[in-house]
């Protein structure tokens, strides 16, 4: 299928690795031009080296980086002073870690809605208008499944997630957005074989006491796929929600979760 967004341009965050990454994979192969954002310098143009030299790239697809913090004022400015318009907007935070809700102080709290509730409606913010200007916009919001079905150790996640996912459910409804062919949805991935994945694990091994390999293994019997997810299969589903053919869909919270999630609705 042709997805029709050759020649765009999309800001990928967190795109060094894991799920940014097969996301930004997914559009390079659609001839899409991306500038990828993530902290780490060195992981950041490893991922940049690998998406030039992939074999289904089209040739005259740029790939440019900005090594950046986007959840921080400075790093969103760094990038928009390299590129100042998008056509896609794929939002994506490292989560906050895993723990007891006892533990976190106000500070915590604070990072945690900065970086996965305030990071991605400034980019929104940032970015939409000059989409509906042009006719064309797709904002992809990388959240959890755990904004449907909570996980108790995750709760700094929970929390900002749901308040991402509150403020997307109006906006994205807003009829000047969607009347222009603009669409903000949220990506939601549940269980996928990422750094992340590995940290929750851990921290679920270190308040149970059991092997981490165990507690691997258990979760995968948890998900009817009876596996994890790769971040290229999740890098798909980001490539159709901003291709042509989703214009209709709009304010939705798509689950990639191997089917764990357990509610009809």
């Amino acid at each position: 299928m042709d997805l029709g967004i050759a020649g765009k341009w999309a800001l990928v965050c967190g795109a060094s690795k894991g799920l940014g990454f097969g996301c930004a994979q997914a559009l390079v192969r659609e001839g899409v031009h991306v500038v990828l954002v993530a902290r780490g310098v060195e992981a950041l143009e490893a991922a940049v080296q690998k998406l030039l030299a992939d074999p289904a790239r089209p040739a005259d697809t740029a790939v440019q980086h900005v090594a950046a913090d986007i959840t921080t004022a400075e790093g969103r400015a760094k990038v928009f002073e390299q590129r100042r318009e998008f056509d896609i907007v794929v939002t994506n935070a490292g989560g906050p870690p895993p723990g007891d809700f006892r533990t976190w102080d106000r500070e915590a709290w604070i990072k945690a809605v900065d970086a996965n509730m305030l990071t991605p409606i400034e980019l929104i913010k940032a970015t939409v208008d000059g989409m509906a200007a042009r006719g064309y916009g797709r904002i992809v919001n990388i959240t959890s499944s755990a904004v449907k079905a909570p996980i108790d150790i995750l709760g700094l996640s929970n929390g900002a997630r749901s308040g991402l996912t509150g403020f997307v459910a109006g906006v994205a409804r807003s009829s000047r957005l969607a009347s222009a062919n603009v669409t903000i949805n949220n990506l939601l991935p549940g269980a996928f074989e990422t750094d992340r994945l590995k940290v929750t694990m851990a921290g679920a091994a270190q308040k149970t006491g059991r092997p981490i390999e165990e507690i691997m293994d258990a979760r995968r019997k948890t998900i009817p796929a009876q596996r994890f997810g790769t971040p290229e299969e999740f890098g798909a589903a980001c490539a159709f929600l901003c291709s042509m053919h989703a214009g209709y869909i709009i304010g939705q919270n798509v689950l990639t979760d191997g089917g764990a999630y357990p509610g009809t609705y």
